[in-house]
């Protein structure tokens, strides 16, 4: 059987996406799980997978159609596992149309995986972009911040107020143009457990960065520029770490670098002093094998987080709450706040990370005192899952007298089980959507945090749901949702295009910087647009405008870069 590829153009009542049919836009592994998604309410009795030279290849029928529990949309399933031969296809749903071509292929997602880790590369800050590496994002270097100013809620005897320091490199946090300590610690901590997970797999692993083929993964050279700034927010005289590096006021819609305004450093508090503990903790054991090409950085990394939870414990209550701040010290700081008041996260989190890397007993004592409460998912305030991880991933090489493994182990079990359960019960067979609560600010993270926790319980038990279950969100991220976009730039068919992000606005062309992810859906609106959908999974906006569903961040690319390139390591083995 043979079919013209022609789209029909058809009328689906309240139907956000502009294509009936959602797929991973990147494609599927040759031995994982195919589904996609007919959404609207559109009677089709079969389905047909065709080749690019319009052959039927495989022929299937819907399933039975059903509400989503998030939105109003009716979806249907469309399963095809069973097709294995590598390939370019489309579906085609007879009298109503076709999806976007994908793939089927051993490494469908590898380019978009090596794109989302090399998003940071676009994100560096003090150094130009190069066109070698860059392409036509090329720019001039950022803010080189190498004078910055200590603001007066900073002041200390050893350094007072309006006192110049350097504080050069990193990341820009998002869409803006400052560095946050908070935001920085859940990413690196990611980004350093996708290395540790998987050793192997990053270290053949090539991102097109200017640092490639010096001797070290991509991966770590990419860490090293927002390790590096990080050390320079602890203060040498006490060891307590500076909440952020700002603008007094978020910058416009400009290029990084344009404006000259003054930059600080503000607040020490508890929450970035322990997020800046455990990642050095964490960066010290991982770089300790890299010794002869980053000599002394590993043993520096392990001092400075040992320094740093000894001010927490004298500290252990400065929280950082910018409101207050503001009618206490000018000038008056309003750029982003992370801000956070509970800290037994950070306390678990930093406390785990340093009983992995020294065996000290005084780390394992104020793990024990402060895990009263089980982690939860994964998000910028809520860290206490990482430590988790870690505690099981190097179970084997702790002492004997922490007891706490198995049930640690069990836990995580447990958690991805429960994700797991969502499956079913979503119209778009995903573990991202068990609750409209998923679709929160950066609703994206959450699906990709999701995975991480699947990915964690696969490699504790090689059971191949959790891949599987994994791979669901992979498939949401990249173009199996209500939405019908891929929400990664520069990947898929129908991508982001105007994403909150001042680069991508103000360069004056047209894609945006690749390999960044959206927010996506969030139906809080907090940016007040004017959003043509209003449901949890449809509360999306492809639009500069949109900070509350189309900002990038670099805690949202993070855990992307992990699931991606993990599902790329363990489906290509």
């Amino acid at each position: 059987m043979r079919y013209s590829f022609i789209v029909l153009l058809i009328s689906i009542g309240a139907m956000a996406q502009e294509n009936p049919v959602a797929i991973n836009q990147e494609g599927y592994f040759t031995r994982g799980t195919k589904k996609a998604v007919l959404v609207g309410r559109i009677a089709a009795e079969k389905f047909h997978v065709v080749n690019m030279g319009g052959d039927t290849v495989f022929t299937g029928k819907p399933g039975i159609p059903v509400p989503s529990r998030n939105s109003s949309q009716v979806c249907s399933l469309l399963e095809f596992t069973g097709l294995s031969q590598p390939g370019t296809y489309v579906i085609h749903i007879p009298g109503a149309g076709r999806s976007y071509p994908f793939r089927i292929s051993d490494a469908p997602l590898r380019s978009t995986a090596v794109s989302a880790l090399k998003g940071f590369y676009y994100q560096r800050v003090s150094e130009p972009l190069d066109r070698a590496y860059a392409g036509i994002w090329a720019r001039p270097a950022g803010h080189p911040d190498d004078s910055v100013l200590v603001h007066p809620s900073a002041a200390s005897a050893g350094r007072p107020a309006g006192t110049v320091i350097r504080s050069p490199g990193g990341w820009y946090d998002a869409g803006d143009y400052n560095k946050y300590i908070v935001n920085s610690g859940i990413t690196m901590g990611t980004l350093l457990s996708a290395y540790e997970d998987l050793p192997s797999y990053y270290d053949t692993l090539r991102a097109g960065i200017p640092e490639s083929g010096n001797g070290l993964p991509d991966i770590l050279n990419e860490l090293l520029v927002n390790l590096r700034w990080m050390l320079t927010m602890q203060d040498p005289n006490d060891g307590g770490i500076y909440h952020k590096l700002t603008n007094a006021e978020f910058d416009g819609m400009v290029m990084p670098g344009v404006t000259k305004l003054p930059r600080y450093v503000v607040q020490k508090s508890t929450a970035a002093t322990l997020d800046f503990a455990a990642v050095t903790a964490q960066a010290a054991r991982v770089l300790r094998k890299f010794n002869r090409q980053l000599p002394g950085l590993s043993d520096s990394c392990r001092r400075a987080a040992e320094s740093a939870y000894e001010w927490a414990i004298l500290n252990s209550n400065q929280i950082y709450d910018q409101d207050a701040m503001n009618r206490t010290f000018k000038p008056a700081v309003n750029t982003g706040a992370y801000g956070d008041g509970n800290l037994w996260d950070e306390w678990i989190w930093a406390s785990a990370e340093l009983y992995v890397t020294t065996k000290k007993e005084i780390y394992v004592s104020q793990l024990r005192a402060k895990a009263g409460t089980l982690p939860t998912l994964g998000s910028w305030n809520n860290v206490a899952m990482l430590g988790a991880y870690s505690l099981v991933r190097k179970g084997a090489d702790l002492p004997r007298d922490f007891t706490e493994f198995p049930r640690i182990k069990s836990f995580i079990i447990r958690f991805a089980d429960s994700l797991l359960g969502n499956i079913g019960t979503n119209a778009f067979g995903t573990v991202m959507g068990g609750s409209p609560l998923d679709f929160e600010w950066g609703s994206n993270s959450v699906a990709a945090n999701q995975g991480i926790a699947c990915i964690n319980a696969y490699l504790l038990t090689r059971d191949i749901k959790y891949l599987e279950g994994a791979l669901t969100n992979a498939d949401h991220i990249l173009g199996r949702n209500a939405t019908g976009y891929c929400f990664i730039t520069g990947a898929g068919t129908r991508s982001t295009l105007r994403p909150h992000h001042r680069p991508s606005v103000a360069d004056g062309i047209l894609p945006p910087v690749p390999g960044l992810v959206a927010g996506g859906p969030n139906p809080g609106k907090q940016d007040k647009c004017n959003y043509a959908y209003s449901e949890p999974e449809t509360t999306y906006l492809d639009d500069e405008c949109s900070y509350a569903s189309n900002e990038i961040a670099i805690n949202w690319n993070a855990p992307a870069v992990y699931l991606l390139n993990a599902l790329c390591a363990l489906y290509g083995r």
